[in-house]
């Protein structure tokens, strides 16, 4: 059974609320983490506890559980000279900036002539997620990944 401490391992699908597919572990590994250790989503491990092998799940998760709600006052527009040593800017690319609360991930969204918008929410941001898929695997944690807060070897992380 899926609780805290646990190794959990799920092939799944995400949609978005219009269906649009964001996400699968289709043709690939399932997802495999630590639940309790906030690896995923809230909403998302909220909804796999108590889960066991084999089940199937549906679950849908409201941006607050999610990636939070979009903040369009974090929406800026930055002088194009703050993109050092980038030949060209253009949407759609993605930069790591370091700020005084640490590094955030923006994604430009505009360029009109020296002025560049830039956006930090998450691209999932303000979108409800349905999480549908197969629990492939429960079994406990080694004591080394319950102290580490992630999973080792197979599926997991390597050191």
């Amino acid at each position: 059974m899926i609780e805290d401490k646990k190794v959990v391992a799920i092939n799944y699908n995400v949609t978005d609320s219009d269906g649009q597919l964001i996400d699968s572990s289709e043709g690939a590994e399932p997802l495999v983490y630590l639940h309790g250790s906030q690896n995923i989503i809230p909403g998302l491990e909220a909804g796999l506890t108590g889960k066991a092998k084999g089940e199937e799940f549906n679950i849908t998760v409201e941006p607050k559980d999610a990636y939070g709600e979009y903040r369009a006052e974090l929406v800026q527009v930055v002088p194009r000279d703050a993109f050092e040593g980038v030949e060209s800017v253009e949407p759609g690319m993605a930069f790591t900036a370091q700020t005084q609360g640490g590094p955030v991930q923006l994604v430009v969204t505009g360029v009109e002539g020296d002025d560049v918008t830039v956006d930090p929410n998450h691209p999932l941001a303000g979108k409800t997620l349905t999480f549908t898929g197969t629990i492939e695997d429960v079994r406990e944690a080694s004591a080394e990944e319950i102290e580490h807060g992630h999973v080792h070897g197979e599926g997991g992380h390597h050191h």
